[in-house]
């Protein structure tokens, strides 16, 4: 196994959480009255700004796009140290994913304002409750910004083009790899965080003043964002397609595909993650397919 049992069920059980409160999200931006009068899924407006003006067919093309240029800057603002930067852009995406994610429960003016706080904690004072709790929420509030603009079949294709992708930045190119040890070093890790010790993230006071409000060196399990975030898109686009308890169903299958990766996997080892559980998602959706033509 990859990790010890409890951690490995501690990541499984967050990831599946992370699943079932995105898909509650989702939920929750689904205009039922003009669904229902027009037949079709409608989606409310967003809080803050628009979604991206792009074709339902053709979506996976700028979405993959901007992550392979997004990650290009990422790469170019770690190499040179350029935290400060890094920090501001991610400061805004998490304040934006919450603030999507929190309008659903609260006004509008009171989910930026905890979204501020949360992200402002989430990046200059790292730890395991504020860096896996906010986790929960941030993939949902994407998932609405993006979900309505593909279909099953743009969402298909973008899950393969990213698992494909996930394998050859992790094992061929390995710039993945380096991108994430350089986030967890930096204290600014988009994904789960886990460490064996103790569940602390940031060093304790008796450490040097340079030492304080970053990640000790300890062994910690890591689940990255886009590992979280792909899978409850897929999931959301089944929801918009054919139904409610059909996107529940799909969870389940991507945690299996996870759990297989987990406990296939071999210690101290990196592995693509997307590969596993997008595998998950297809098999989710026949099954899905197999229940509807049993019923």
């Amino acid at each position: 196994m990859k990790h010890t049992a409890s951690i490995t069920l501690l990541l499984l059980g967050i990831f599946l959480l992370a699943q079932f409160i995105g898909i509650a999200i989702i939920y929750q931006y689904i205009d039922l009255e003009k669904s229902t009068a027009t037949g079709k899924t409608t989606f409310k407006a967003l809080p803050i700004g628009e979604r991206p003006p792009v074709q339902e067919k053709t979506s996976y093309i700028p979405i993959m796009a901007a992550l392979l240029i997004g990650t290009a800057m990422l790469w170019m603002l770690l190499k040179y140290n350029l935290q400060w930067i890094w920090k501001l852009w991610f400061l805004i995406a998490v304040t934006v994913s919450l603030t999507v994610a929190g309008s659903v429960l609260m006004p509008t003016a009171i989910a930026l304002a905890v979204a501020l706080v949360l992200g402002i904690w989430k990046i200059f004072r790292p730890n395991f409750w504020v860096q896996n709790i906010t986790e929960l929420f941030i993939y949902g509030g994407l998932a609405a910004i993006f979900v309505p603009i593909f279909n099953l079949l743009s969402v298909g294709i973008l899950i393969v083009l990213i698992a494909v992708y996930d394998a050859y930045a992790v094992w061929k190119s390995k710039h993945m790899v380096t991108i994430a040890t350089a986030q967890v070093k930096a204290g600014i890790f988009a994904g789960l965080l886990i460490p064996y010790q103790n569940h602390k993230l940031i060093a304790p006071k008796a450490h040097p003043p340079e030492a304080k409000g970053k990640l000790q060196k300890i062994r910690t399990a890591v689940l990255g964002g886009g590992d979280i975030g792909f899978p409850l898109i897929f999931a959301g686009v089944v929801l918009k397609e054919i139904g409610l308890w059909q996107s529940l169903v799909i969870p389940f299958f991507s945690a299996l595909g996870l759990a297989f990766l987990l406990w296939w996997g071999k210690d101290k080892q990196f592995y693509p993650a997307m590969p596993f559980i997008g595998a998950g998602c297809f098999i989710g959706l026949g099954v899905v397919w197999l229940i509807g033509l049993v019923m």
